[in-house]
């Protein structure tokens, strides 16, 4: 990951700029600059992941204008090659190629990237600035206002605290900014044509499409790995890269110290894909001890954020600090697409995609915000193959009555497209989903249910509560959290939209846990 920040405007405190955008070298601890345009400010930290050399550096520049970029470009050479025509190229960094392609396409460009990307560029020729966004949220923007009214982006909110004079929202996914306006120049939650064909070539389109965001996610001129949570998403995601990898690829998993239940499935795929495995064992003490610090790199009060957090900030705070490895494949993504536990109880085909489209537009707040935050600022890039644009796309358009759970087994789907070929023990391909906060140890979900216990009586927590109007806690752990939220963003309540549950309005559903545990199907989850 980079983080890059921008002050859109000619009236600027260096000194508060610097202080805000400091807040994030973790992102990028390999160098770090920022250039005043002439109309404002544009801030790079930078970790260096393609084009290793000192000419990768940003902010880019070319006759005037400038551009910072957090993002990976996919298949950028072929863009390179038919700009090189025209243009110069200093260094192998796929971001180098932003400004050209701007040149000579405008904001057009953005619908031509097959990227996760977040950017902000100033056009010297036009003295504006321009921002957009992956069509999915994977890289990080924010915004907000200063006193002079004068816009500030960057790639967390914490950059903003003290500059934005009132609300720090997060920059919409799929949309460009440009005079005063954002813009949407794709939803991947739109379906242009149902697509109705047969099972069986829908699982092999499924099958191909998922290959292909896994290998063009293995380039990189930094060191790969990649976490194994045990579960089909992670270990799918293991298995292609295995095979398309010359050497054993490193993989880990994280578990609690009494009864992790994803470990032991996590070892078998590793065994089985042969790669190297690395175990990295939490305790009760490490899960409370790091809850604040979670939260407050997190910039949220959701619960299933925070519970899924603790354990992915644990075990790439030991990547980072026993390895030199410097992008994490990730899993993320699938369950919006093919369903939860809980999409089992889905009314129709249409309620189904509805939720489904819900959870991508929402995902940039959630799940996405999670694999973001615990991963970079251990100075770790993510990449997130289940949130390739293609294979988003497609999986979208497949016809709802074929994703929901008609077959008696959730993700059907994905789990038939991987049945032939040998690519997982048949055990690991169809095991029941378990969420990754309880995967890592029932215990963990629990540990921090008593702790919020001990912090509040029950008058406290009737009391406390009705301080907040948006998003109101309504257990005494939400309102922990919600109190630590307050302590680090007062007043940020809205930059997430809500509490990630299940749909209460489904039969089944009216619970007060966001974990599957509540669910009367959770069945052989746990096990």
């Amino acid at each position: 990951m980079c983080s890059i920040m921008g002050y859109c405007g000619p009236v600027f405190d260096l000194e508060a700029f610097q202080a805000g955008f400091q807040r994030t070298v973790s992102r990028g601890p390999d160098d770090s600059r920022i250039v005043d345009t002439g109309k404002g400010l544009l801030g790079f930290h930078r970790l260096s992941i393609m084009g290793l050399t000192s000419a990768g550096m940003q902010p880019f520049a070319l006759d005037g204008s400038f551009v910072v970029c957090n993002g990976e470009i996919y298949g950028f050479e072929k863009l390179k090659k038919r700009l090189e025509e025209k243009y110069t190229f200093a260094s192998d960094s796929d971001c180098e190629l932003l400004l050209p392609l701007y040149r000579e396409y405008g904001v057009e460009m953005f619908r031509m990237l097959d990227a996760e990307f977040a950017c902000i560029l100033y056009d010297g020729e036009r003295q504006e600035y321009i921002a957009a966004r992956d069509p999915i949220g994977i890289r990080p923007l924010y915004y907000g206002y200063d006193s002079q009214g004068v816009i500030l982006f960057a790639s967390e909110p914490q950059n903003l605290l003290g500059l934005a004079a009132g609300e720090i929202l997060p920059f919409p996914p799929g949309h460009y900014y440009k005079d005063g306006r954002f813009i949407c120049y794709r939803d991947m939650t739109q379906v242009e044509r149902i697509c109705r064909d047969d099972l069986e070539t829908v699982c092999r389109n499924i099958r191909e499409k998922l290959i292909a965001g896994v290998e063009k996610r293995l380039v990189a001129d930094a060191k790969v790995g990649f976490l194994l949570s045990g579960g089909l998403d992670s270990s799918l995601v293991c298995a292609i890269a295995a095979r398309r990898s010359k050497t054993p690829i490193r993989t880990f998993a994280i578990g609690m110290s009494g009864d992790a239940i994803d470990l032991k499935y996590a070892r078998e795929v590793a065994e089985y894909i042969g790669s190297r495995h690395t175990e990295v064992i939490i305790t009760r003490e490490d899960v409370i001890s790091n809850l604040e610090r979670v939260i407050h790199l997190l910039g949220t009060y959701d619960i299933t954020t925070i519970r899924a957090s603790v354990g992915m900030y644990l075990v790439c705070k030991a990547i980072h600090e026993q390895t030199d490895i410097r992008v994490l494949l990730t899993g993320e993504i699938s369950d919006e697409l093919f369903g939860y536990k809980y999409t089992d109880y889905a009314p129709s085909a249409q309620a189904f995609q509805e939720e489904s489209e819900k959870r991508v537009r929402e995902l940039h707040m959630y799940d996405v915000l999670r694999a973001d935050r615990c991963i970079s600022v251990n100075s770790l890039e993510a990449r997130v193959p289940f949130g390739d644009l293609e294979f988003v796309r497609y999986v979208m358009s497949v016809d709802p009555e074929r994703k929901r759970n008609r077959y008696g087994k959730g993700k059907y789907l994905l789990r038939h497209a991987f049945e032939e070929g040998g690519w997982l023990p048949q055990d690991i391909l169809w095991r029941e989903k378990a969420a990754f906060s309880d995967a890592v140890g029932h215990s963990l979900v629990d540990d921090l249910k008593e702790y919020a216990e001990q912090c509040y009586t029950d008058d406290d927590f009737q009391k406390l509560r009705q301080k907040y109007v948006h998003a109101r806690p309504f257990t005494k752990e939400s309102l922990l959290y919600r109190e630590i939220f307050e302590k680090y963003y007062p007043g940020q309540s809205g930059m997430v939209l809500d509490f990630w549950m299940p749909n209460r309005e489904w039969e089944g559903c009216d619970v007060d846990d966001p974990s599957a545990r509540v669910l009367a199907n959770y069945g052989q989850s746990g096990v």
